[in-house]
């Protein structure tokens, strides 16, 4: 089997990108980590590729996968027959969000 060729734009932190490194990682694939956060030039690449501003993006041979999650990564691996099943658990949560966003609404206190 082929492996395919991998971009990966992705957050340093945030948990859906650790969700599509650690299906990368199960299925022992090589990618390319574009860091979206520190470097704008892979931001504004991401978002021209893909057509839309939300991360995680992963392209798989030229086909891109726009916000995705790991599961999602993993279930267009497997649909398409780049990676044969494998029963090995990803070393993190493959659908998890980003610590800020699970935090719930901002509260907003007033002094007098």
């Amino acid at each position: 089997m082929n492996k395919p060729k991998i971009i990966a734009y992705l957050k340093p932190q945030c948990g859906w990108s650790q969700g599509v490194r650690a299906i990368l990682r199960k299925y022992e694939l090589s990618y390319e980590d574009r860091d979206i956060i520190n470097d704008p030039n892979q931001r504004q690449e991401m978002i021209e590729k893909s057509g839309q501003m939300l991360s995680p993006c992963v392209e798989v041979n030229g086909h891109m996968l726009a916000d995705v999650s790991g599961e999602e990564v993993e279930a267009y691996l497997l649909a398409n027959n780049l990676v044969a099943p494998n029963q090995s658990v990803p070393e993190a949560p493959t659908n998890a969000p980003c610590a800020q966003e699970t935090s719930g609404p901002a509260t907003i206190h007033f002094h007098r």
